[in-house]
């Protein structure tokens, strides 16, 4: 029997992935109000650099930059988990979906892009320090960005064009939200040769992407050896914020793709479970990250509330 007289037409997708969680209300609840510290954390930062002249420096465009990212990555996804979880809309329309698909692939191969840009700032603030004013510019920053952006883009939009164009058998997905495999596994074809092609791809973004970042710390961590203490001190603050954030999100990524390499083999849950950590983990952190440890936007906040106890008293 053909394909086409097995297929069928797929208007709305069903969202399954949740079925077996025992507390969908708890899961639910977990995931809204880690989505709301997102979306409260990440915003508010956004906010500070927009409206203080102070911080409209390359370092805090790209803060800024990520925080964007953040809210594109977690926002195509929770919304809909939330929404089946708590209450129990389990479809979405055919359109939104590969909507849904384009954004989180898109928005998560700029995660990896905002962290290579974030580790070249801070590798030619350190090399240059002299030059860095001139060489790195709020145009060149935004123009780099921009480009960035294209290029994220054209690695994923195969992922919906080639969907797109598959048959489908049912439209039921094992999975929690339009992922790329998610909607492969609803076709008719043969999902490995599918599922292969995205693998290099992401293999060779994460391959790029951490590799440069690792190579800008072992440069940085050779110059520190011949630095005196105040500088290795200063170089130091400068990058651990960085290192904390490129931490939280590279380590589920490779947990998931090392387990999956020695031949530990993952239940839905967990893989699921993994994929949710890294869309929410580091989403979390970062804005806290650099509220904390970046000088400027810390004393802000800390303004900003000192403000608010005077007039109150």
């Amino acid at each position: 029997m053909s394909l086409q007289n097995t297929s069928i037409k797929v208007t709305h997708f069903i969202i399954g992935g949740f079925d077996t969680v025992k507390r969908p209300i708890a899961v639910g609840v977990g995931i809204l109000i880690t989505y709301l510290l997102v979306v409260i954390a990440n915003v508010l930062n956004i906010l500070f650099i927009i409206f203080d002249k102070r911080l409209h420096k390359p370092m805090y465009l790209l803060i800024c930059n990520l925080a964007v990212v953040d809210l594109m990555y977690t926002s195509s996804t929770c919304p809909t988990m939330i929404g089946v979880l708590l209450a129990g809309v389990n479809t979405i329309p055919y359109v939104d979906c590969f909507i849904q698909l384009s954004i989180f692939n898109w928005a998560g191969v700029m995660v990896s892009f905002a962290l290579v840009l974030m580790a070249f700032d801070r590798l030619i603030a350190i090399i240059y320090p002299f030059q860095y004013h001139s060489y790195v510019t709020n145009t060149r920053t935004l123009g780099l960005t921009y480009i960035l952006y294209v290029i994220a883009f054209g690695f994923v939009a195969v992922m919906p064009a080639t969907a797109a164009t598959l048959p489908y058998c049912t439209s039921r997905m094992k999975y929690t939200f339009c992922d790329f495999a998610a909607v492969i596994r609803t076709t008719c074809v043969d999902p490995n040769y599918y599922f292969n092609l995205v693998l290099i791809i992401t293999l060779s973004l994460l391959f790029f992407t951490f590799s440069f970042i690792g190579l800008s710390y072992i440069v940085i961590a050779f110059l520190m050896k011949f630095s005196t203490n105040r500088d290795k001190k200063k170089m130091a603050s400068t990058c651990v914020s960085h290192l904390i954030v490129v931490t939280c999100y590279y380590s589920p990524l490779f947990v998931l793709i090392a387990l999956t390499r020695v031949g530990v083999v993952l239940t839905l849950e967990e893989r699921q479970g993994l994929l949710i950590g890294n869309i929410l983990g580091p989403a979390v952190v970062n804005p806290f990250v650099y509220c904390f440890r970046t000088k400027e936007i810390k004393n802000k906040i800390f303004k900003i509330f000192t403000k608010k106890a005077d007039i109150s008293d």
